[in-house]
């Protein structure tokens, strides 16, 4: 079986480490990167010209993965939802024989806004990245109304159907 590389793109607070991480611990031989890992600074800007560094790290670190054997990388990132920046850490992976799959997380403006909220966050709710195209090819899962453990189920019938 070749290697999965399953991409979580959406906007923050929609639930791609909540989702990420309980989909990671349900398959055997996995490893999970959230990308916020690989860039954690203060103050945090996207305006800062460093940022894209960071997506240099997240291309070693999913390749290492890889190149470990895991059957299953997961791999959640806000930046995944814009397709250049997308591509350019799959272009920098240097790992080989992988099959990467798709999925962008959504939800309405009034979900987002309540998870933004209760998660402390300052400021007000960004919906930019909520309103971005999903990226080609991704199998787009609505969240809105669904508890964590629905959307990993939903989650993981693609993947089951993608797999046959």
């Amino acid at each position: 079986m070749r290697k999965k590389l399953i991409l979580i793109s959406g906007s923050p607070c929609v639930g791609k480490s909540a989702v990420g991480t309980r989909l990671f611990e349900s398959y055997d031989n996995s490893a999970y990167l959230d990308g916020d890992w690989c860039w954690c600074v203060h103050p945090f800007s996207v305006a800062d010209p460093r940022l894209r560094n960071g997506d240099r790290s997240m291309s070693f670190v999913l390749s290492n993965y890889l190149d470990s054997d895991f059957e299953y990388v997961f791999f959640t990132s806000v930046v995944l939802t814009d397709e250049k920046i997308r591509q350019s850490i799959l272009n920098g992976i240097t790992a080989e024989g992988y099959d990467p799959i798709g999925f962008t997380l959504t939800c309405s403006e009034e979900t987002l806004k309540k998870r933004h909220d209760r998660r402390g966050d300052p400021g007000e709710t960004s919906f930019y990245w909520l309103h971005l195209p999903p990226c080609p090819g991704d199998i787009v899962i609505d969240t809105d109304g669904k508890r964590v453990q629905a959307v990993v189920q939903e989650m993981k019938q693609h993947l089951a159907a993608y797999l046959q």
